[in-house]
């Protein structure tokens, strides 16, 4: 018994090596943990100051200084994508 987990450990060692050699000139592609990450995610209009870490009051500041916030309208309530959200706070502080 206990081979076999020596041969899963070393099969399992074998294919991260050479998917990491794979991308070894390309630091930026996707790679088997990609795949978990939760890109659809939303956050409500209520739950945006926890995602930015801004008091609620702020968060109002900013949702009405900014009309270009990614977000979404369903049934009358506002969602925010949290990956699209991300990238437009990074693209605010460059």
């Amino acid at each position: 018994m206990d081979f076999i987990w020596l041969g899963l450990g070393i099969a399992i060692a074998g294919y991260l090596i050479g998917d990491g050699l794979k991308n070894f000139k390309n630091p930026d592609a996707a790679n088997i943990f990609d795949s978990f990450d939760e890109d659809h995610e939303l956050i409500k209009e209520n739950d945006l100051h926890y995602f930015i870490g801004v008091s609620k009051e702020d968060a109002k500041h900013m949702i009405a200084e900014h009309p270009s916030i990614p977000h979404i309208t369903i049934n009358n309530n506002v969602y925010y994508p949290k990956r699209k959200l991300r990238e437009w706070l990074k693209n605010i502080e460059s």
